[in-house]
């Protein structure tokens, strides 16, 4: 119960978030009839946060939890349960995010957990709501989201599968259990790999997208290509080495600062991680290994840029990297006064070929634009032997009719 009003609360403060941004969007569009409702809206919502946060320092910890579902804290979530449910504030909900011309994964896993309040766990837009939440979220930086809607359903009694990072993140909690502190047995977690029953042509069986999307990558790159308009520059800096095993890929995180701009449009780097072989192939031929630098612009725009690495001479930028792996899988590793700049892993010129594509790993989120180098960078033999993982990559997909572009 704790853990479920806490949700709640989270999404709210993230609903009054919105609300507080659409209120300025809609003066500034000079729409003054809903500027009333929007405050308003705000405004019934901080008095919700308010009695969530009492209902949260009032509820119990540990064992006792469970013993008392007729008490006060199940008493007060009934009762915000019902103030939901005339269905006003879903409404005004859904009308505020008419007005956004991309629904970000969070804003969607708002929106379904004010519907689950307002409709109920049985409703199928509820159900619908939750999946498209997990649809949209990327899955290395939108993990809390992911989880968030999984875990959700859990509690609400649906037979959802819970990633196994997700019960990771949740272990002293126990996301198995139910609101009342019993075991679920419907919730369980998902494995995914690149080999066996868990590998790539399995992976639709839980997370559809991988399976029936018509956008997905890698792809084999090859012509006859279109003219690409896009103008890329990249600034990025210099920061402390921060690097992650997650039971995938050898993954660097980087601090805020970095930058790719496509065109006029600016994007932050959050990471980047490597594939052996290469995931994408061109004119049918796999590099040694791939790297992606991933980037997310403000309005949660997702893009990547691919460095295909041959095996030729030694890469000083790799050498860094392998000296520093993480000790640990599961846990974030920075290496004492060890600092690293992204931008000594691409080449000098930025021709690439461009396509729209999805995220290469579950759950194969669609709308990720990719730009693959066509200039490779050079890493030893010793240096691909070297990496934890022999085999990380996805086989190319169908291309779809889709159209790829080569610039630079």
């Amino acid at each position: 119960m704790k853990k479920y009003l806490r949700l709640i609360l989270e999404i709210l403060l993230g609903v009054c978030l919105v609300a507080a941004s659409t209120l300025a969007y809609l003066n500034y569009s000079a729409k003054k009839n809903l500027v009333a409702e929007v405050g308003e809206l705000t405004e019934q919502l901080g008095e919700a946060k308010e009695a969530l946060e009492k209902a949260n320092e009032s509820e119990p910890v540990g064992d006792e939890l469970a013993a008392d579902v007729g008490g006060t804290s199940a008493q007060e979530l009934d009762a915000l349960k019902a103030a939901f449910s005339n269905g006003i504030v879903l409404q005004d909900i859904e009308s505020l995010y008419k007005v956004q011309k991309a629904l970000s994964a969070e804003r969607q896993v708002g929106m379904a957990s004010i519907r689950l309040l307002t409709k109920g766990a049985q409703d199928e837009g509820t159900i619908a709501a939750f999946q498209k939440a997990l649809e949209m979220a990327e899955w290395s930086n939108r993990l809390q989201t992911v989880c968030a809607a999984q875990n959700a359903l859990a509690a609400a009694g649906q037979k959802i599968k819970v990633l196994q990072d997700c019960k990771k993140s949740t272990e002293k909690e126990d996301p198995a259990k139910d609101a009342h502190g019993k075991k679920d047995d419907k919730a369980h977690a998902v494995h995914w790999g690149y080999e066996g029953d868990n590998g790539p042509e399995h992976w639709g069986n839980n997370f559809p997208v991988c399976g029936t999307g018509k956008k997905q990558s890698p792809l084999n790159i090859i012509g006859p290509f279109e003219k690409s308009k896009d103008m890329l520059s990249v600034d990025y800096k210099e920061g402390p080495l921060k690097m992650l095993n997650n039971g995938h890929t050898i993954q660097v995180n980087v601090e805020p600062g970095s930058t790719l701009t496509i065109n006029k449009e600016s994007y932050d780097l959050l990471q980047f991680h490597f594939h052996r072989p290469s995931e994408e192939q061109v004119d049918g031929k796999n590099a040694s290994m791939v790297a992606h630098f991933v980037h997310k612009s403000k309005d949660g725009k997702l893009a990547v840029i691919g460095v295909l690495l041959n095996e030729g001479k030694d890469n000083a930028a790799i050498k860094t990297l392998w000296a520093n792996l993480p000790p640990k899988e599961g846990e974030e590793f920075l290496p004492e006064k060890v600092s690293f700049n992204p931008g000594n892993m691409l080449p000098k010129e930025l021709g690439f070929y461009n396509y729209e594509g999805s995220l290469t790993t579950p759950p194969c989120t669609e709308g990720v634009q990719f730009y693959i180098l066509k200039k490779p960078m050079d890493m030893s033999k010793d240096q691909v032997g070297k990496f934890p993982y022999k085999l990380n990559a996805r086989p190319v997909q169908s291309l779809n009719g889709r159209k790829i572009n080569a610039g630079g």
